[in-house]
């Protein structure tokens, strides 16, 4: 099994963070990744159990299911149900928690998964780079933290 971290530090308040990120069908707005999404069967973006069917930029398709929400602990758990890359058994779990230096927000975003033997490092990597730490610097953009 894969385990992939990624963490970061923003300049804005937990609060503000945590209105994008918990739009669990809002990743398109921000997301450089992402070219469109809709949640199906008319299901609210912030319901449990919701899908989420979207295609990145280069056309391909995914799906991903809301395991859980909380408001109160900002956090969320997610699913891959479809994707073309091989992330089997893909988890993955985000977490905003206040940093009261500065008003700033610390913001963990984690998953595990299983893939073909051999490609570990690379799905690894790319997992990390391309959508965590991409999200961060999009969020970023997307708050108007930098140019």
């Amino acid at each position: 099994m894969v385990k992939v971290v990624r963490s970061t530090i923003l300049d804005a308040p937990v609060e503000a963070v945590w209105e994008v990120l918990r739009d669990f069908n809002g990743h398109d707005r921000w997301h450089p990744a992402v070219a469109d999404s809709v949640v199906e069967r008319r299901r609210s973006f912030d319901e449990v159990g919701c899908v989420r069917r979207f295609h990145l930029v280069d056309g391909s398709e995914l799906r991903e299911q809301l395991l859980t929400l909380s408001d109160m602990e900002m956090t969320f758990t997610y699913c891959l149900l479809d994707t073309p890359v091989p992330l089997l058994n893909y988890v993955a779990f985000v977490r905003l928690l206040p940093v009261t230096d500065g008003n700033r927000t610390f913001w963990h975003w984690e998953s595990t998964f299983d893939t073909p033997r051999g490609r570990e490092e690379e799905l690894a990597t790319m997992v990390g780079n391309e959508i965590y730490s991409a999200g961060f610097d999009a969020i970023r953009r997307h708050l108007g933290l930098v140019q």
